[in-house]
Protein backbone atom coordinates (compact mmCIF):
# COMPACT_ATOMS: atom_id res chain seq x y z
CA UNK A 1 0.00 0.00 0.00
CA UNK A 2 1.29 3.47 -0.88
CA UNK A 3 1.11 6.40 1.50
CA UNK A 4 1.07 10.11 0.85
CA UNK A 5 2.08 12.17 3.87
CA UNK A 6 1.63 15.89 4.39
CA UNK A 7 4.75 17.95 5.05
CA UNK A 8 3.83 18.02 8.75
CA UNK A 9 3.45 14.24 8.93
CA UNK A 10 6.66 13.59 7.01
CA UNK A 11 8.72 15.82 9.28
CA UNK A 12 7.24 14.16 12.33
CA UNK A 13 8.11 10.72 10.93
CA UNK A 14 11.67 11.90 10.27
CA UNK A 15 11.85 13.18 13.85
CA UNK A 16 10.79 9.80 15.24
CA UNK A 17 13.32 8.00 13.05
CA UNK A 18 16.25 10.30 13.89
CA UNK A 19 15.77 10.53 17.67
CA UNK A 20 15.02 8.26 20.62
CA UNK A 21 12.41 10.65 22.03
CA UNK A 22 9.35 9.24 23.74
CA UNK A 23 6.54 11.03 21.97
CA UNK A 24 2.76 11.15 22.15
CA UNK A 25 1.16 12.00 18.80
CA UNK A 26 -2.33 13.40 19.04
CA UNK A 27 -4.64 15.66 17.11
CA UNK A 28 -8.22 16.50 16.42
CA UNK A 29 -10.46 14.12 14.52
CA UNK A 30 -9.45 13.89 10.87
CA UNK A 31 -5.84 15.09 11.24
CA UNK A 32 -4.27 11.87 9.92
CA UNK A 33 -3.07 10.11 13.07
CA UNK A 34 -3.93 6.70 11.60
CA UNK A 35 -2.22 7.53 8.32
CA UNK A 36 1.00 8.47 10.09
CA UNK A 37 0.82 5.36 12.27
CA UNK A 38 0.40 3.12 9.21
CA UNK A 39 3.29 4.88 7.46
CA UNK A 40 5.53 4.47 10.50
CA UNK A 41 4.80 0.75 10.69
CA UNK A 42 5.50 0.29 6.97
CA UNK A 43 8.64 2.42 6.73
CA UNK A 44 10.59 2.55 9.98
CA UNK A 45 14.09 1.10 9.91
CA UNK A 46 13.90 0.33 13.62
CA UNK A 47 12.94 -3.00 15.13
CA UNK A 48 9.44 -2.39 16.42
CA UNK A 49 6.35 -3.95 17.97
CA UNK A 50 2.84 -2.51 17.70
CA UNK A 51 0.30 -2.95 20.46
CA UNK A 52 -3.00 -1.54 21.67
CA UNK A 53 -5.15 -1.83 24.80
CA UNK A 54 -8.02 -3.77 23.15
CA UNK A 55 -8.24 -6.66 20.72
CA UNK A 56 -10.16 -4.68 18.11
CA UNK A 57 -7.70 -1.77 18.21
CA UNK A 58 -4.78 -4.21 17.92
CA UNK A 59 -6.32 -5.96 14.90
CA UNK A 60 -6.89 -2.61 13.20
CA UNK A 61 -3.16 -1.87 13.23
CA UNK A 62 -1.92 -5.41 12.65
CA UNK A 63 -0.50 -5.63 16.15
CA UNK A 64 -1.16 -7.40 19.44
CA UNK A 65 -2.79 -6.42 22.69
CA UNK A 66 -0.59 -4.97 25.40
CA UNK A 67 -1.49 -7.82 27.75
CA UNK A 68 -0.53 -10.50 25.23
CA UNK A 69 2.75 -8.81 24.25
CA UNK A 70 3.85 -8.45 27.86
CA UNK A 71 2.00 -11.52 29.24
CA UNK A 72 0.47 -9.36 31.95
CA UNK A 73 -2.30 -10.72 34.17
CA UNK A 74 -5.49 -8.68 34.16
CA UNK A 75 -6.18 -6.17 36.92
CA UNK A 76 -4.03 -3.54 38.59
CA UNK A 77 -0.33 -4.43 38.24
CA UNK A 78 1.39 -2.12 40.73
CA UNK A 79 2.00 -4.84 43.33
CA UNK A 80 2.30 -7.78 40.92
CA UNK A 81 5.63 -9.59 40.47
CA UNK A 82 5.87 -8.83 36.76
CA UNK A 83 9.09 -10.79 36.26
CA UNK A 84 7.35 -14.00 37.37
CA UNK A 85 4.77 -13.63 34.60
CA UNK A 86 7.31 -13.11 31.82
CA UNK A 87 8.38 -16.17 29.84
CA UNK A 88 11.77 -16.52 28.20
CA UNK A 89 10.19 -15.85 24.79
CA UNK A 90 8.52 -12.68 26.10
CA UNK A 91 11.84 -11.39 27.44
CA UNK A 92 13.56 -12.10 24.13
CA UNK A 93 10.88 -10.26 22.17
CA UNK A 94 10.96 -7.22 24.46
CA UNK A 95 14.75 -7.16 24.33
CA UNK A 96 14.66 -6.91 20.52
CA UNK A 97 12.41 -3.83 20.47
CA UNK A 98 13.97 -0.51 19.41
CA UNK A 99 10.65 1.33 19.38
CA UNK A 100 7.40 0.31 21.02
CA UNK A 101 4.36 1.70 19.17
CA UNK A 102 1.13 1.98 21.17
CA UNK A 103 -2.15 2.90 19.49
CA UNK A 104 -5.21 4.25 21.34
CA UNK A 105 -2.92 5.20 24.20
CA UNK A 106 -5.68 7.27 25.82
CA UNK A 107 -7.34 3.98 26.86
CA UNK A 108 -4.20 2.90 28.76
CA UNK A 109 -4.24 3.76 32.45
CA UNK A 110 -1.28 5.00 34.51
CA UNK A 111 -0.74 1.68 36.26
CA UNK A 112 -0.46 -0.21 32.97
CA UNK A 113 1.92 2.44 31.59
CA UNK A 114 4.25 1.96 34.57
CA UNK A 115 4.02 -1.82 34.21
CA UNK A 116 5.08 -1.55 30.55
CA UNK A 117 8.15 0.46 31.57
CA UNK A 118 9.01 -1.97 34.35
CA UNK A 119 8.65 -5.04 32.11
CA UNK A 120 10.82 -3.48 29.40
CA UNK A 121 13.51 -2.70 31.99
CA UNK A 122 13.47 -6.25 33.35
CA UNK A 123 13.62 -7.88 29.92
CA UNK A 124 16.38 -5.60 28.65
CA UNK A 125 18.49 -5.78 31.83
CA UNK A 126 18.25 -2.01 32.31
CA UNK A 127 15.81 -1.66 35.17
CA UNK A 128 16.82 1.87 36.11
CA UNK A 129 16.07 3.27 32.65
CA UNK A 130 12.48 4.12 31.66
CA UNK A 131 11.27 1.41 29.26
CA UNK A 132 14.68 -0.21 29.53
CA UNK A 133 16.09 2.43 27.20
CA UNK A 134 13.69 1.68 24.31
CA UNK A 135 11.78 4.43 22.50
CA UNK A 136 8.01 4.66 22.96
CA UNK A 137 5.77 6.28 20.33
CA UNK A 138 2.10 6.63 21.23
CA UNK A 139 -0.97 7.61 19.19
CA UNK A 140 -4.41 8.70 20.36
CA UNK A 141 -6.63 11.55 21.48
CA UNK A 142 -7.60 11.75 25.16
CA UNK A 143 -10.35 14.21 24.22
CA UNK A 144 -12.06 11.29 22.42
CA UNK A 145 -11.38 8.07 24.37
CA UNK A 146 -10.65 7.46 28.05
CA UNK A 147 -9.36 4.49 30.06
CA UNK A 148 -11.94 2.18 31.62
CA UNK A 149 -11.84 2.38 35.45
CA UNK A 150 -11.11 -0.91 37.27
CA UNK A 151 -14.17 -2.95 38.25
CA UNK A 152 -12.74 -4.06 41.58
CA UNK A 153 -13.28 -1.52 44.42
CA UNK A 154 -9.83 -2.27 45.88
CA UNK A 155 -8.21 -1.66 42.51
CA UNK A 156 -10.07 1.65 42.17
CA UNK A 157 -8.92 2.65 45.65
CA UNK A 158 -5.31 1.73 44.79
CA UNK A 159 -5.42 3.87 41.64
CA UNK A 160 -6.89 6.83 43.54
CA UNK A 161 -4.23 6.61 46.25
CA UNK A 162 -1.28 6.03 43.90
CA UNK A 163 -1.88 8.34 40.93
CA UNK A 164 -3.01 11.88 40.33
CA UNK A 165 -5.42 10.48 37.74
CA UNK A 166 -6.00 7.22 35.91
CA UNK A 167 -4.62 8.62 32.63
CA UNK A 168 -1.42 7.30 31.02
CA UNK A 169 0.24 10.71 31.23
CA UNK A 170 0.11 10.61 35.04
CA UNK A 171 2.16 7.40 35.23
CA UNK A 172 5.22 7.67 37.49
CA UNK A 173 7.56 6.80 34.63
CA UNK A 174 7.10 10.30 33.19
CA UNK A 175 8.76 11.75 36.30
CA UNK A 176 11.92 9.93 35.18
CA UNK A 177 11.59 10.42 31.43
CA UNK A 178 10.50 13.26 29.18
CA UNK A 179 7.20 12.79 27.39
CA UNK A 180 6.88 14.99 24.34
CA UNK A 181 3.50 15.75 22.79
CA UNK A 182 2.96 16.67 19.19
CA UNK A 183 -0.49 17.68 18.03
CA UNK A 184 -1.14 17.31 14.31
CA UNK A 185 -2.78 20.52 13.14
CA UNK A 186 -3.98 20.06 9.55
CA UNK A 187 -7.57 18.76 9.40
CA UNK A 188 -8.26 16.69 6.28
CA UNK A 189 -11.88 15.80 7.09
CA UNK A 190 -13.52 19.24 7.28
CA UNK A 191 -12.85 22.38 5.23
CA UNK A 192 -15.46 24.77 6.68
CA UNK A 193 -13.60 27.10 9.08
CA UNK A 194 -16.69 27.89 11.17
CA UNK A 195 -17.50 24.20 11.63
CA UNK A 196 -13.89 23.42 12.56
CA UNK A 197 -13.90 26.23 15.13
CA UNK A 198 -17.07 24.89 16.77
CA UNK A 199 -15.69 21.34 16.81
CA UNK A 200 -12.43 22.54 18.38
CA UNK A 201 -14.39 24.31 21.12
CA UNK A 202 -16.50 21.21 21.82
CA UNK A 203 -13.33 19.12 21.97
CA UNK A 204 -11.64 21.21 24.66
CA UNK A 205 -14.78 22.44 26.44
CA UNK A 206 -14.46 26.12 25.48
CA UNK A 207 -17.71 26.06 23.49
CA UNK A 208 -20.38 28.69 24.22
CA UNK A 209 -24.10 28.75 23.53
CA UNK A 210 -23.71 30.81 20.36
CA UNK A 211 -21.52 28.05 18.89
CA UNK A 212 -24.03 25.38 19.82
CA UNK A 213 -26.74 27.47 18.19
CA UNK A 214 -24.80 27.30 14.93
CA UNK A 215 -24.82 23.50 15.11
CA UNK A 216 -28.42 23.23 16.20
CA UNK A 217 -29.72 25.60 13.53
CA UNK A 218 -27.81 23.71 10.84
CA UNK A 219 -28.92 20.26 12.03
CA UNK A 220 -32.56 21.10 12.81
CA UNK A 221 -34.05 19.44 9.73
CA UNK A 222 -35.05 16.03 8.45
CA UNK A 223 -32.51 13.96 6.51
CA UNK A 224 -33.17 13.84 2.76
CA UNK A 225 -33.51 10.03 2.66
CA UNK A 226 -34.01 7.22 5.21
CA UNK A 227 -30.56 5.69 4.73
CA UNK A 228 -28.52 8.50 6.31
CA UNK A 229 -26.49 6.64 8.94
CA UNK A 230 -27.56 7.26 12.55
CA UNK A 231 -24.96 7.58 15.31
CA UNK A 232 -26.44 6.68 18.70
CA UNK A 233 -25.09 6.65 22.23
CA UNK A 234 -26.16 3.11 23.19
CA UNK A 235 -26.13 -0.36 21.63
CA UNK A 236 -29.84 -0.97 22.22
CA UNK A 237 -30.79 1.94 19.96
CA UNK A 238 -28.46 0.72 17.23
CA UNK A 239 -29.70 -2.89 17.38
CA UNK A 240 -33.32 -1.76 17.34
CA UNK A 241 -32.88 0.50 14.31
CA UNK A 242 -30.90 -2.08 12.32
CA UNK A 243 -33.25 -4.96 13.19
CA UNK A 244 -36.35 -2.95 12.33
CA UNK A 245 -34.96 -1.77 9.00
CA UNK A 246 -33.81 -5.28 8.07
CA UNK A 247 -37.19 -6.84 8.91
CA UNK A 248 -39.00 -4.35 6.70
CA UNK A 249 -37.16 -5.68 3.63
CA UNK A 250 -39.20 -8.39 1.89
CA UNK A 251 -36.24 -9.63 -0.09
CA UNK A 252 -33.93 -12.62 -0.24
CA UNK A 253 -32.12 -13.24 3.02
CA UNK A 254 -28.86 -15.08 3.58
CA UNK A 255 -26.91 -16.02 6.70
CA UNK A 256 -23.12 -16.00 6.63
CA UNK A 257 -21.34 -18.04 9.29
CA UNK A 258 -17.83 -17.13 10.41
CA UNK A 259 -15.05 -19.63 9.87
CA UNK A 260 -12.49 -20.14 12.61
CA UNK A 261 -10.67 -22.92 14.42
CA UNK A 262 -11.71 -24.25 17.80
CA UNK A 263 -8.99 -22.32 19.62
CA UNK A 264 -9.23 -19.13 17.51
CA UNK A 265 -12.11 -17.74 19.57
CA UNK A 266 -10.02 -18.10 22.72
CA UNK A 267 -6.98 -16.48 21.11
CA UNK A 268 -8.99 -13.53 19.78
CA UNK A 269 -10.48 -12.96 23.23
CA UNK A 270 -13.85 -11.49 24.14
CA UNK A 271 -14.04 -9.11 21.18
CA UNK A 272 -14.22 -10.96 17.89
CA UNK A 273 -13.54 -8.80 14.83
CA UNK A 274 -16.93 -9.55 13.21
CA UNK A 275 -20.23 -11.29 13.92
CA UNK A 276 -20.13 -15.10 14.04
CA UNK A 277 -23.50 -15.14 12.28
CA UNK A 278 -24.26 -12.30 9.84
CA UNK A 279 -27.75 -12.02 8.35
CA UNK A 280 -28.05 -9.90 5.22
CA UNK A 281 -30.91 -9.13 2.82
CA UNK A 282 -30.96 -7.68 -0.67
CA UNK A 283 -31.29 -3.91 -0.17
CA UNK A 284 -29.69 -3.86 3.29
CA UNK A 285 -27.47 -0.89 4.05
CA UNK A 286 -24.07 -2.15 5.16
CA UNK A 287 -20.70 -0.85 6.22
CA UNK A 288 -17.34 -2.41 5.46
CA UNK A 289 -15.48 -3.20 8.67
CA UNK A 290 -12.09 -4.02 7.15
CA UNK A 291 -9.94 -2.42 4.47
CA UNK A 292 -9.81 -4.23 1.14
CA UNK A 293 -6.32 -5.63 0.65
CA UNK A 294 -6.19 -7.02 -2.86
CA UNK A 295 -3.16 -8.70 -4.37
CA UNK A 296 -2.11 -5.65 -6.39
CA UNK A 297 -2.39 -3.32 -3.40
CA UNK A 298 -5.39 -1.37 -4.73
CA UNK A 299 -8.29 -0.82 -2.35
CA UNK A 300 -11.82 -1.05 -3.67
CA UNK A 301 -13.16 -0.04 -0.28
CA UNK A 302 -11.91 1.02 3.14
CA UNK A 303 -13.07 0.41 6.69
CA UNK A 304 -16.20 2.57 6.99
CA UNK A 305 -17.33 2.57 3.33
CA UNK A 306 -21.14 2.38 3.17
CA UNK A 307 -23.13 0.59 0.49
CA UNK A 308 -26.17 -1.60 -0.21
CA UNK A 309 -26.45 -5.34 -0.81
CA UNK A 310 -27.64 -5.93 -4.38
CA UNK A 311 -27.00 -9.63 -5.02
CA UNK A 312 -26.05 -12.99 -3.54
CA UNK A 313 -24.21 -14.55 -6.51
CA UNK A 314 -24.22 -18.32 -6.99
CA UNK A 315 -20.42 -18.23 -6.78
CA UNK A 316 -20.70 -17.14 -3.16
CA UNK A 317 -20.20 -13.97 -1.17
CA UNK A 318 -22.12 -10.71 -1.62
CA UNK A 319 -22.32 -7.99 -4.23
CA UNK A 320 -22.41 -4.54 -2.65
CA UNK A 321 -23.06 -1.32 -4.53
CA UNK A 322 -20.96 1.47 -3.04
CA UNK A 323 -19.93 4.83 -4.45
CA UNK A 324 -21.36 3.96 -7.87
CA UNK A 325 -19.56 0.61 -8.20
CA UNK A 326 -20.70 -2.97 -7.75
CA UNK A 327 -18.19 -4.78 -5.56
CA UNK A 328 -17.82 -8.53 -5.21
CA UNK A 329 -17.21 -9.20 -1.52
CA UNK A 330 -15.99 -12.54 -0.23
CA UNK A 331 -14.75 -13.74 3.11
CA UNK A 332 -12.01 -11.61 4.65
CA UNK A 333 -9.40 -12.86 7.09
CA UNK A 334 -8.45 -11.27 10.40
CA UNK A 335 -5.17 -12.57 11.77
CA UNK A 336 -4.18 -12.85 15.40
CA UNK A 337 -0.41 -12.46 15.53
CA UNK A 338 2.44 -12.70 17.95
CA UNK A 339 5.97 -11.41 17.54
CA UNK A 340 8.91 -13.68 16.84
CA UNK A 341 12.59 -12.80 16.48
CA UNK A 342 14.33 -13.05 13.12
CA UNK A 343 17.97 -12.31 12.42
CA UNK A 344 18.60 -10.02 9.45
CA UNK A 345 21.90 -8.90 7.94
CA UNK A 346 22.57 -5.16 8.22
CA UNK A 347 24.68 -4.17 5.22
CA UNK A 348 25.62 -0.81 6.72
CA UNK A 349 27.27 -2.32 9.79
CA UNK A 350 28.13 -5.70 8.30
CA UNK A 351 26.55 -7.50 11.25
CA UNK A 352 23.43 -9.53 11.96
CA UNK A 353 20.64 -7.78 13.82
CA UNK A 354 17.57 -9.11 15.59
CA UNK A 355 14.29 -7.95 14.08
CA UNK A 356 10.74 -8.62 15.22
CA UNK A 357 8.32 -10.14 12.71
CA UNK A 358 4.59 -10.81 13.24
CA UNK A 359 3.63 -14.49 12.97
CA UNK A 360 -0.01 -15.57 12.54
CA UNK A 361 -1.28 -17.81 15.36
CA UNK A 362 -5.02 -17.78 14.59
CA UNK A 363 -7.40 -16.70 11.83
CA UNK A 364 -11.02 -15.53 11.82
CA UNK A 365 -12.89 -15.37 8.50
CA UNK A 366 -16.17 -13.59 7.81
CA UNK A 367 -17.83 -11.34 5.24
CA UNK A 368 -16.36 -7.92 6.25
CA UNK A 369 -19.73 -6.17 6.62
CA UNK A 370 -22.17 -5.07 9.30
CA UNK A 371 -25.64 -3.59 9.08
CA UNK A 372 -25.27 0.18 8.94
CA UNK A 373 -28.51 2.06 9.20
CA UNK A 374 -27.19 2.83 12.67
CA UNK A 375 -23.91 2.46 14.58
CA UNK A 376 -22.81 3.44 18.07
CA UNK A 377 -20.82 6.64 18.43
CA UNK A 378 -18.00 4.57 19.93
CA UNK A 379 -17.80 2.28 16.88
CA UNK A 380 -17.87 5.25 14.53
CA UNK A 381 -14.45 6.23 15.89
CA UNK A 382 -12.09 7.04 13.03
CA UNK A 383 -14.80 7.04 10.36
CA UNK A 384 -15.75 9.84 7.96
CA UNK A 385 -19.26 10.37 6.58
CA UNK A 386 -20.79 12.78 4.07
CA UNK A 387 -24.13 12.64 5.90
CA UNK A 388 -24.96 11.61 9.44
CA UNK A 389 -27.88 11.71 11.90
CA UNK A 390 -26.60 12.32 15.43
CA UNK A 391 -28.93 10.82 18.05
CA UNK A 392 -27.76 11.82 21.53
CA UNK A 393 -30.79 10.11 23.10
CA UNK A 394 -30.93 10.83 26.82
CA UNK A 395 -27.66 12.76 26.61
CA UNK A 396 -23.91 12.18 26.54
CA UNK A 397 -22.62 10.00 29.37
CA UNK A 398 -18.86 10.06 28.80
CA UNK A 399 -16.28 12.76 28.03
CA UNK A 400 -15.65 13.26 24.33
CA UNK A 401 -18.77 11.40 23.17
CA UNK A 402 -20.45 14.44 21.63
CA UNK A 403 -17.22 15.55 19.95
CA UNK A 404 -16.66 12.12 18.39
CA UNK A 405 -20.22 12.04 17.00
CA UNK A 406 -20.19 15.53 15.49
CA UNK A 407 -16.67 15.30 14.08
CA UNK A 408 -17.48 12.25 11.91
CA UNK A 409 -19.25 14.37 9.27
CA UNK A 410 -17.45 16.43 6.65
CA UNK A 411 -19.66 19.53 6.79
CA UNK A 412 -22.61 21.21 8.49
CA UNK A 413 -24.60 20.55 5.31
CA UNK A 414 -24.42 16.81 6.04
CA UNK A 415 -25.36 17.06 9.72
CA UNK A 416 -28.83 16.15 11.00
CA UNK A 417 -29.83 16.15 14.67
CA UNK A 418 -32.64 14.24 16.37
CA UNK A 419 -32.56 16.88 19.09
CA UNK A 420 -30.57 19.98 19.96
CA UNK A 421 -27.06 19.60 21.38
CA UNK A 422 -27.12 20.95 24.94
CA UNK A 423 -24.30 22.42 26.95
CA UNK A 424 -24.46 19.42 29.33
CA UNK A 425 -23.75 17.14 26.35
CA UNK A 426 -20.27 18.68 26.13
CA UNK A 427 -18.16 16.74 28.63
CA UNK A 428 -14.39 17.24 28.96
CA UNK A 429 -12.14 15.59 31.53
CA UNK A 430 -10.30 18.16 33.66
CA UNK A 431 -7.14 16.04 33.84
CA UNK A 432 -7.00 15.92 30.04
CA UNK A 433 -7.23 19.72 29.84
CA UNK A 434 -4.41 19.99 32.40
CA UNK A 435 -2.12 17.67 30.46
CA UNK A 436 -2.90 19.00 27.00
CA UNK A 437 -2.32 22.57 28.18
CA UNK A 438 0.98 21.92 29.94
CA UNK A 439 2.55 19.04 28.01
CA UNK A 440 5.99 19.55 26.56
CA UNK A 441 6.24 19.98 22.79
CA UNK A 442 9.02 18.16 20.91
CA UNK A 443 12.21 19.86 19.84
CA UNK A 444 10.64 21.44 16.79
CA UNK A 445 13.87 22.86 15.46
CA UNK A 446 14.61 19.36 14.15
CA UNK A 447 11.30 19.39 12.29
CA UNK A 448 11.23 22.86 10.73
Amino acid sequence: MSFSLSEEQQKLFDYIESTDANIFITGRAGTGKSTLLSYLIANTDKSFAVCAPTGVAALNVGGVTIHSLFTFPFGVLGEVDIARHMSRRTREVLRAIDVLVIDEISMVNADLMDAISKAMGIARGRRKLPFGGAQVVMFGDPYQLSPVPPNDPQDRAYMAETYQSQWFFDAHVWKESDLERYELSHIFRQSDDEFKQVLDAIRDGSVDQDMLDVLNQAGNRFPPHPDVIRLATINNTVHEVNRRRLDVLETESKMFEARYSVDAKEKFGKQLPAETGLELRIGAQVMFIKNDDTANGERRWVNGTIGHVVEFPSSGGVVVEAEGEQLQVGYATWEKVRYEIEEVFDEASGTAKEKLVPVTVAEFKQIPLRLAWAVTIHKSQGQTYDEVVVDMGGGAFSPGQTYVALSRVRSLQGLYLTRAIRMQDVMVDGDVKRFMTNAREPRLETLY
